[in-house]
């Protein structure tokens, strides 16, 4: 297949996904499906390959990640009715004071999006948000954005978030080794985009932006300490899988010392069975410790998992559109466009998902589209590391904040601010934490890591 008709073939794919998703407004998991077996036929692919090719896509996506979300769900689920976030902003609030107030947001945001989506940290947070502005007499806005941004940072380029696990199977990036990096990448862009961005826009927004709806949203955290978790053991319970992956990387540089236990190291450090144990803790932690019941757990449990259906069918599609690229000869020909151009391979997954986040407006299909392109290109370049790739393809992925993302409007909606209003803060957050995870990707791979 030649290099201009493999390239036609791609763009007129994704031409159609963005078409049935924002024109005829169908799911993306069957707009996905119906692209990628157009695709397969324009290709000239048998019937029966098309069909197997996007089964097998699918399928080993799902089996190497669909685990790994259900189990992140739950240990948030956990975290959410235990009141283990509201503990951990009070405790940070505590410490930091009225004049780090903003410094203080961020770190629960990073904290608490560890372990949940950005939809239910901002959902949990917000709110808490506004009663800690009230209780300190802050402008809403110098508290809210800081924890928003943060909340944002987290889901593009940390494990186990939806979009970043796609990527990390289809790059076959190394777990350990991406959390090292995120935090190294996510801590300075969530410092840009939160505090000093904060600081620099509110200001400049109508001194009462925020403060109409605060009261609707507002919540207050028991009055009674003992209501909930310790902070300590809160803290363990949410870094316990982080802790557990990074001790499964690290038993690769540790060389004969590891001989003995290294094995037992990996085997925790896999991300599935990491978070399951890190889901067990909980449900003693958060859970049985403080006074639930079997019964409410596992109810807890089950409630959790209905909404990922549709999210884990989108993967799954994302797997399925990746692998008739690859089997039909569409990626090889880009592939060797792109090798031949020397187009560096971070600046082209940014700006492919980039494309696709204003496109879609979804992050999730942002990633996984631009994952199941760029990894077939991945095997024909040399030097490029699968880890800094997921986190440029996150960072592309967030990029603009445009209006077809539901974020936008549900950042809008709870914070109570005019469409002008939310692309200054909203969008221009999410803008600045994709140009600065790209500029760390770029500054990480020119010192060779």
């Amino acid at each position: 297949m030649s290099v201009g008709m493999a390239l036609l073939l791609a763009v007129v794919a994704i031409c159609v996904v963005v078409f049935l998703i924002e024109r005829v407004k169908l799911n993306p998991f069957l707009s996905l499906f119906i692209a990628s077996v157009l695709l397969g036929f324009a290709a000239g692919m048998p019937a029966t390959k098309v069909v197997t090719s996007f089964e097998s896509g699918a399928g080993e996506v799902l089996g190497q990640i669909a685990s790994v979300i259900a189990l992140g769900t739950m240990l948030g689920k956990m975290l959410e009715v235990s009141g283990g976030a509201d503990r951990i902003a009070m405790t940070v609030v505590s410490l930091a004071g009225a004049r780090r107030l903003d410094w203080a947001m961020m770190l629960i945001g990073l904290l608490v999006g560890l372990s949940v989506f950005f939809t239910v940290g901002f959902v949990i947070l917000v709110p808490l948000a506004f009663s800690i502005a009230r209780q300190t007499k802050m402008p809403v806005l110098h508290v809210a954005l800081p924890v928003t941004a943060a909340l944002s940072v987290v889901q593009g380029y940390m494990p186990p978030h939806p979009g970043t696990m796609f990527a990390v199977a289809a790059y076959h990036a190394d777990v350990g080794r991406l959390i090292w990096l995120g935090m190294v990448v996510s801590v300075p862009v969530a410092i840009i985009a939160g505090p000093l961005y904060t600081r620099f826009i509110v200001p400049r927004l109508p001194a009462d932006a925020g403060s109409a709806v605060a009261g609707q949203h507002e919540r207050d955290v028991p009055r009674d300490p003992a209501a909930l978790p310790g902070f300590g053991i809160t803290l363990f319970t949410i870094l316990a899988p982080m802790v557990l992956m990074l001790a499964g990387s690290a038993v690769r540089f540790m060389g004969p010392m590891a001989d003995g236990w290294g094995s037992a190291l990996r085997f925790v450090g896999d991300a599935n069975v990491g978070l399951a144990l890190a889901a067990l803790l909980s449900f003693w932690t958060l859970g049985l410790r403080r006074g639930l019941s079997k019964e409410k757990i596992l109810a807890c449990s089950n409630e959790c998992l209905g909404p990922l259906a549709s999210l884990l069918l989108m993967i799954g599609a994302g797997g399925g559109f990746g692998a008739e690229l690859m089997d039909s000869g569409i990626s090889d020909a880009i592939a060797r466009a792109a090798v031949d151009m020397h187009v560096p391979l971070l600046l082209l997954s940014w700006g492919l998902a980039a494309g696709m986040r204003v496109a879609v407006g979804s992050a999730t299909v942002a990633m996984s589209t631009t994952a199941g392109i760029v990894a077939p290109i991945m095997a024909h370049a040399h030097g490029v590391s699968p880890e800094l790739l997921v986190l440029a393809t996150g960072a592309g992925a967030v990029m603009f904040g445009p209006m077809n993302d539901s974020g936008f409007w549900q950042v809008r909606d709870t914070l109570g601010l005019s469409v002008t209003q939310t692309v200054w803060t909203w969008s221009v957050i999410e803008t600045l934490i994709g140009v600065a995870g790209l500029g760390m990707c770029l500054i990480l791979a020119w010192c060779g890591l």
